[in-house]
């Protein structure tokens, strides 16, 4: 059982998350437990049925053939958003306290301007925020790791990232780590991808 590698997807696949809740927490906006119950479901959905779509071209190869292509697709994911990312950093005006993708993304989701994000509200933050599990999830999904195993830890972390990052948002978004969260999810993509190819 590739265990380190679905602890490592769910992680990896909510280090935006945790990106959004730094900067909800940093603007004293609240996500009620319904909606980020919503995103978190959002995510599983989409973790599943990408992973369940890898799963089933690689009962099509040979195990250490599937680990060989799932390990890459995963390698190349993290390689591209790493490039993407550090672009970002390179040319664009960052936010003063957070990523200005983060910072964007969290004005954007609260339409209303009340500082509480409904479940409405969350239903477009939770599809933008699934995109980055499918990707990652067709990968995984053609190294035979377990779809639902894996989308059971996309939700938990999901749901932790995001009240995580609510309740430090004032102080862990002007850190180093609330910065650089989108960057670590990539390489942590590629660390992933590495050990599926040696297992």
């Amino acid at each position: 059982m590739h265990w380190f590698t679905i602890v490592a997807i769910g992680i990896a696949a909510n280090l935006d998350n945790l990106g959004i809740g730094l900067s909800f927490g940093s603007r004293s906006t609240k996500v009620p437990l319904l909606s980020n119950l919503l995103i978190a479901l959002l995510s599983m959905a989409a973790t599943y049925v990408a992973m369940s779509a890898g799963n089933y071209v690689s009962h099509l190869l040979s195990p250490s053939v599937g680990n060989l292509i799932g390990g890459i697709i995963i390698i190349l994911l993290g390689a591209w958003g790493l490039r993407a990312s550090l672009k970002r950093f390179r040319h664009a005006a960052r936010d003063a306290q957070l990523g200005e993708q983060f910072a964007g993304m969290a004005q954007r989701s609260d339409k209303d301007g009340n500082h509480v994000i409904s479940w409405g509200e969350s239903l477009s933050l939770g599809f933008a925020l699934s995109i980055n599990c499918l990707a990652s999830g067709l990968g995984a999904g053609a190294s035979g790791v377990s779809p639902i195993l894996s989308a059971i830890s996309v939700g938990v972390f999901s749901l932790l990232t995001v009240d995580l990052g609510i309740r430090m948002g004032s102080k862990i978004a002007k850190s180093w780590f609330g910065r650089y969260a989108e960057l670590l999810g990539c390489l942590l993509l590629i660390v992933i991808g590495c050990y599926e190819l040696i297992v």
